[in-house]
């Protein structure tokens, strides 16, 4: 409560200019933002155009809602779009996003990720998104295969990001203070400042974070979590004429934490294993780690960007570099049976560049026809290095061991990849209520990957591949309120390469689940969109088919058990390899928005979407040889998986499942309450409810189901009239609801026995790794702003 009021009483006349999508203010948007009144302005195909006249589904998340509904972390962007699933690898490597049914894991080369990611127009990592959130003007969040009209091809979906942009007419700017009960503090500023009136102008941003990450703590004495983010961004904007325009952007974020992996006893999940030495619940968030995993990211990107029209016509190039500089450990003694850390050191520094060169008019071509055609450049590098450890020890009882010594395996990975495509894009206006759209890309791609044990090399695989993609689209206006559409388009992505397994003896069926074809996928999609009462209700649905060939699926927890031959004395390991599988989805999403009356609004977002592998081999833990996959307990010794899997290294098991981890079904129901106190303040209540559904999470670990639950956020807080201050209380999680939300296999730990002539041996811990909802807050909320803001 200090830190509360100290931010109180230094930031009391501070506070910023927000409303939320749902609760749009009468203001006129400023320069860059993408909104007017009650109408939501997207880019979803490369032009202007209101999102209720997109035949789409696409969600927005704009200014307002980031600033009302306090979202500091990008991951909580899925707060509010059910059925989007953001995650961050532990080490910080990476991060990815999940929809329309089906995984996506980050650890992996050479693959373009399911959802494609994009910053200010230009295809990026998710993981250097997957951060703080400052100063961004909207982002938006399509659904379904997108690649003829931006970027790189995607099965599932896109989300673009879009910082604000220079105001050239106007000095303006805006500070923006959160701290809460849990040990938060975050900073976010802005100024924006015309160099030249009408032709040149510059934006500065930025922000500071200092938090305890996911609030783990280890059962033993040792330092708490910590997680801190420094972030700076400066954008540049010259119009010298009204037919070019010249942006240019830089920003730089550094991150360091320390945090800790959550465990649970495994008797919570399964009351008939052993119990623990000391019983952990999930609720109780703690760790066995004796030390925190140290993670530092260092992120620069550099974006620009030509704009020139003449003649109704519109020429435009965009580019972008980013550079990642990552270092983490992975923990190799997870079941903590030797004292201190035995951890796998890593550093990752990948680098990508993108060009993108499209023509697309201005003004409509005989009052009938919109197009787009363009050119597209992808480069990017993938250096890893890390160094593997392997335990030399022995045990000194049951549960504990001593180290004897450890031998190091320095291992590199490397990774190249250029994509290069043409694309177009051509949308009909026939009438005044019918529209066709159909869009081609033909993508050339190639990629080498090697891998380096010890200096020597082990492994080198690549692919050079060329492949076309298409879209269409045809909506019609029954009437200006109500619109159907019908779409179908296809995806490719490239064979993947999957980074972790580091033996030097895989087998036939092990290089099988390393090295993948491409995927191809195809998808239908029907669809309205209407709004009624005089614009005071919008209701929108569609429903949609998928079909996957080759689609990669990769097994959930930490993956299957498998002989490893990283070093000359094999050792038992688990490791998460993926199977190409056949996978259908079928889902129905659909938004309500109601206007109750002034100052009162509600909305509501649902998404259904079952993805199921039919007959697919996937690789599997079958101890037993019946061909299906083992429900585990403890990991087996060297002996019987050797006996199980022979010289395969690992088992594979032909199933028909469900392919992805998220609940099918989820919902976010939104309103808010706002009256006029007096003619220059209003007061407002604001709710957030996210319902999840019932989830088999991974469908062979029946001990990691979740039933449904609900989380709610409560804000509450008074503004100017006129949006030049804020204040707000609030409370994420409410309630305090702790649902288990993943859990893996029993933890275990392989070393080799030198008290037994050096065999490979397995401790297998009473504990299971595990993540949870994220802990409740209560905090405050300080924002002003003036001018363009």
């Amino acid at each position: 409560m200090r830190l509360l009021s100290s931010v109180l009483l230094c930031s009391a006349s501070l506070a910023g200019l927000s409303a939320p999508a749902f609760a749009q203010d009468t203001a006129p948007a400023a320069e860059g933002e993408a909104s007017i009144g009650n109408v939501i302005i997207v880019q979803a195909r490369r032009r202007d155009e209101a999102v209720q006249d997109v035949p789409a589904v696409i969600d927005t998340v704009t200014a307002d809602d980031i600033g009302k509904l306090n979202l500091r972390d990008f991951r909580e962007v899925s707060t509010i779009v059910p059925g989007l699933q953001l995650s961050t690898d532990a080490n910080g490597v990476g991060g990815g996003g999940r929809l329309r049914g089906v995984n996506f894991d980050v650890s992996a080369s050479g693959s373009n990720p399911t959802v494609e990611f994009y910053f200010n127009d230009a295809p990026i990592t998710a993981g250097v998104l997957l951060q703080q959130l400052y100063d961004i003007g909207q982002i938006e969040v399509q659904r379904g295969p997108q690649g003829t009209l931006r970027g790189r091809a995607a099965p599932s979906g896109s989300i673009t990001i879009g910082a604000k942009k220079p105001n050239l007419y106007e000095i303006g700017g805006f500070t923006d203070q959160t701290a809460n009960d849990i040990g938060t503090i975050n900073v976010k500023g802005g100024f924006n400042l015309p160099v030249i009136e009408g032709i040149a102008a510059i934006r500065v941003a930025g922000v500071w974070d200092e938090n305890e990450a996911d609030r783990v703590r280890p059962v033993t004495a040792s330092r708490d979590p910590f997680s801190r983010t420094k972030s700076g961004r400066v954008s540049a904007l010259v119009q010298p004429t009204d037919w070019l325009k010249l942006e240019g952007m830089y920003q730089k974020m550094d991150r360091r934490a320390y945090v800790y992996d959550q465990v649970a006893s495994f008797s919570e999940g399964n009351p008939d294993a052993a119990a623990s030495p000391v019983y952990i619940d999930t609720s109780d968030r703690r760790s066995i780690m004796e030390a925190p995993r140290p993670i530092h990211q260092v992120y620069d990107i550099y974006n620009w960007r030509a704009e020139a029209s003449a003649m109704g016509q519109v020429l435009i190039y965009q580019g972008q570099h980013h550079t990642q500089k990552i270092t983490g450990v992975e923990v190799m003694d997870e079941a903590n049976f030797f004292p201190g850390s035995v951890n796998q050191d890593t550093y990752s520094h990948p680098s990508a560049t993108s060009h993108e060169i499209r023509l697309q008019n201005d003004a409509r071509i005989a009052d009938i026809f919109d197009y787009v055609v363009g050119f597209f450049d992808y480069k990017t590098d993938n250096p890893t290095e890390l160094t593997r450890p392997t335990v030399l020890g022995f045990p000194t009882s049951a549960n504990t061991g001593a180290i004897f010594g450890i031998v190091e395996t320095a291992i590199e990975r490397t990774g190249t990849s250029h994509e290069q495509s043409f694309f177009g894009n051509v949308t009909a206006h026939l009438g005044e209520g019918t529209e066709i759209s159909g869009g081609l890309r033909h993508i050339s791609y190639n990629s080498q990957n090697g891998l380096f044990v010890n200096g020597v090399q082990s492994s080198a695989v690549g692919q050079d591949a060329k492949k076309w993609i298409y879209s269409a689209s045809v909506k019609h206006n029954f009437s200006p309120d109500f619109m159907v559409y019908a779409s179908t388009g296809s995806s490719w992505r490239p064979g993947i390469n999957v980074v972790g397994d580091f033996s030097r003896r895989q087998s036939e069926l092990e290089e099988s689940f390393i090295n993948l074809p491409p995927e191809t996928s195809k998808s239908y999609e029907l669809g309205f969109k209407s709004t009624l009462m005089g614009g005071r209700l919008r209701l929108n649905a569609t429903a949609y088919h998928q079909k996957f060939k080759n689609y990669p699926y990769r097994t959930g927890g930490r993956g299957v058990y498998y002989v490893d031959y990283t070093t000359d004395v094999p050792v038992v390991t688990q490791f998460n390899f993926v199977g190409a599988v056949p996978v259908e989805v079928n889902g129905i999403e659909g938004d309500i928005a109601f206007d109750v009356m002034d100052g009162w609004n509600i909305g509501l977002v649902a998404s259904y979407s079952l993805g199921k592998i039919k007959g697919g081999l996937v690789p599997c833990n079958d101890l037993n040889g019946d061909g299906i996959p083992d429900q585990v307990t403890s990991a087996p010794t060297l002996g019987d998986l050797q006996q199980a899997v022979g010289s395969d290294n690992l088992s594979a098991c032909r199933v028909t499942q469900r392919s992805g981890f998220q609940a099918p079904f989820s919902a976010t129901l939104t309103s808010e309450y706002s009256f006029a106190v007096s003619d220059y303040m209003d007061a407002y209540l604001r709710g957030l409810l996210n319902f999840s559904g019932n989830s088999r999470v991974d469908p062979v670990n029946v001990y990691d189901d979740v039933s449904s639950y609900g989380l709610v956020n409560l804000f509450t807080g008074i503004r100017d009239a006129k949006g030049a201050w804020e204040i707000s209380l609030f409370a994420k999680n409410l309630f305090d609801t702790t649902k288990t939300l993943t859990r893996t296999d029993p933890l275990f730990t392989s070393y080799r026995n030198v008290a037994a002539g050096g065999a490979a041996t397995t401790f297998t811990s009473t504990y299971t790794g595990v993540t949870t909802t994220a802990p409740r807050e209560f905090g405050i909320n300080v924002r002003f702003a003036f001018g363009s803001r």
